[in-house]
């Protein structure tokens, strides 16, 4: 069975404005987002500022979302590092807290040799002993996941049995699927090429633009899911200008000015990461009146 299909939302980290978490206004989005349909809580991801939490926030904020969700939706942890150790560490808190599931990036900056990725998710799915999906987005991290490298954890490692496809090579994705044999649970991790990955056998997406549409990514995902390719593939372009948009500067920067557009009140963003661009606000609040969001 799968962890999840249909939506998950790469949910963001609100904060004070001393930039502490802010636990009361998560537990708000949390709901909000299950009242939005979304069919997953993905937690401390890279829309979550995990990059700048330190070891006891990023426990103690999964902690709070699977407390929170209490078993109404799957919650996924994002557990990744480029410390082995770490991702270990913070994969058992996670396991221990009652995650469903991992999110598990590639090790970034120090990178890693193929055979040092095999060795790397082996050592943290053997000590979590958790569903996990690999995450695969070389444009942040300058380290990919090869195709038969997938295949290779997917056949002989119990516990991956996802990846969030994020490269944006539809033929690297339709090699995973084919070497895979479809034995492998695909989500789209951008968020333009949602119904592509469909197409090629996904089963969801890890959503930024979930954030601030729930509804709709979830509906999307289930009317082609259900037989209407062409309703589902009219909202995929619809949305195309607000995708843009949410990544017209690093994510999650877009998307907490639009939550805040929208008066959900998340706050600011940790350094290095900066306020939206003044000549990029009119580009955003266009594209969330015109899916009717703001």
């Amino acid at each position: 069975m799968a962890i999840f299909k249909g939506a998950g939302v790469a949910l963001v980290t609100p904060m004070k404005e001393n930039l502490e978490v802010n636990y009361d206004k998560l537990d708000e989005i949390l709901e909000e987002q299950i009242a939005g349909k979304t069919d997953a809580i993905i937690i401390c991801g890279t829309t979550g500022e995990s990059a700048t939490m330190t070891e006891e926030e990023h426990v103690e904020v999964i902690k709070f979302a699977i407390e929170r969700v209490n078993h109404r939706i799957p919650v996924v942890a994002g557990t990744g590092s480029n410390c082995t150790r770490t991702a270990i560490e913070l994969s058992v808190e996670a396991a221990k807290a009652g995650a469903d599931g991992l999110l598990l990036v590639t090790p970034y900056y120090n990178k890693a040799t193929q055979n040092g990725l095999i060795a790397h998710y082996t050592k943290i799915t053997e000590a979590a002993k958790l569903p996990s999906i690999l995450y695969n987005v070389p444009s942040r991290t300058g380290c990919a996941i090869k195709p038969e490298t997938v295949a290779k954890l997917v056949k002989d490692t119990e516990y991956v049995v996802g990846i969030k496809e994020a490269s944006g090579d539809i033929g690297n994705v339709a090699k995973i699927m084919h070497l895979c044999d479809g034995n492998i649970e695909l989500y789209s991790g951008n968020d333009d090429q949602v119904v592509p990955l469909l197409s090629l056998g996904g089963i969801g997406v890890i959503s930024v633009l979930s954030n601030v549409a729930p509804t709709y990514v979830h509906d999307m995902i289930f009317k082609y899911l259900e037989g209407n390719v062409q309703e589902s593939c009219k909202m995929q372009l619809d949305a195309i200008p607000l995708v843009d948009a949410l990544f017209c500067e690093v994510n999650p920067i877009p998307v907490k000015a639009a939550m805040n557009m929208q008066g959900k009140g998340v706050g600011g963003l940790r350094a290095p990461l900066t306020e939206l661009e003044p000549q990029h606000e009119e580009l955003l609040r266009n594209a969330m009146q015109g899916l009717d969001l703001l």
